[in-house]
């Protein structure tokens, strides 16, 4: 019986296996594809509530601002970063009794310009279409002129609000203030970021050496939506935060 059951399993072992063929077909998807009539009654509803959600009218812009507008600072990147400033200030005293002292955005974030004419919500989804939020790290002032340093090398129009930095074409730092003051190196500043960056997004290594960060739980989209919301008419405008000088 033994010597039986040895040769079944022999031969179990080492019987062939087949690959059994199946048919496939390709699928197109496009405007051809026949729907669902059963699926799209169900999807209807909230379909039509988005769509109405998306074309509110929030505010109005009386010309159009685009990221590419300006050499070191721009209309919109203003905006923005004011935008992050203004709505990020009384979270970050009522939670934690604390003042935000500067933000900064990248210039590769605004992903659409601001357009003429009204403002819907749907078009804060197209200048920030990411899902990026705001924190607020703690830095020293001396990591804050790492933050000067990068800035003065990229020569990009990077957003910035709460500080003043000139500089001239070849880099050279002329004047930097942080709420209108000289930048003291001891000091702990409070910095509105996105997490992107402070995770080293744009190569801002420098938010590495921060040791204490604060998630607002607040999307940069979300904070567009409320800042359009709460102006009547949009007039950013290019200033003297972020410039070249002699």
């Amino acid at each position: 019986v033994k010597f039986f059951a040895l040769i079944l399993g022999f031969l179990s072992c080492n019987e062939a296996t087949t690959t059994q063929s199946k048919d496939s077909q390709r699928l197109t998807i496009d405007n051809n594809l026949k729907s669902d009539k059963e699926i799209d009654s169900v999807i209807r509803p909230y379909k039509t509530r988005l769509e109405a959600s998306m074309n509110e009218v929030l505010s109005y812009s009386d010309n159009e601002y685009k990221k590419t507008d300006g050499a070191l600072n721009t209309a919109i990147g203003n905006l923005m970063a004011d935008a992050v400033f203004k709505q990020s200030v009384p979270i970050l005293k009522k939670r934690y009794n604390l003042d935000v002292d500067l933000v900064l955005l990248n210039h590769g974030g605004i992903r659409a310009p601001l357009p003429k004419g009204p403002i819907f919500t749907k078009t804060a989804f197209n200048i920030m279409p990411f899902e990026n939020k705001v924190v607020v790290a703690q830095m020293k002032g001396k990591v804050v002129m790492e933050l000067v340093n990068y800035l003065t090398k990229a020569k990009r129009a990077h957003p910035i609000s709460g500080m003043t930095l000139h500089i001239t074409k070849k880099g050279k730092l002329k004047k930097l203030e942080i709420q209108g003051k000289t930048i003291d190196l001891n000091k702990i500043y409070n910095v509105a970021t996105s997490d992107y960056l402070y995770n080293g997004g744009d190569r801002m290594e420098f938010f590495k050496k921060s040791k204490t960060v604060f998630d607002l739980d607040y999307k940069i989209r979300a904070i567009l939506i409320d800042y359009f919301t709460a102006q009547d008419t949009l007039n950013p405008k290019r200033d003297q935060r972020f410039i070249y000088t002699n």
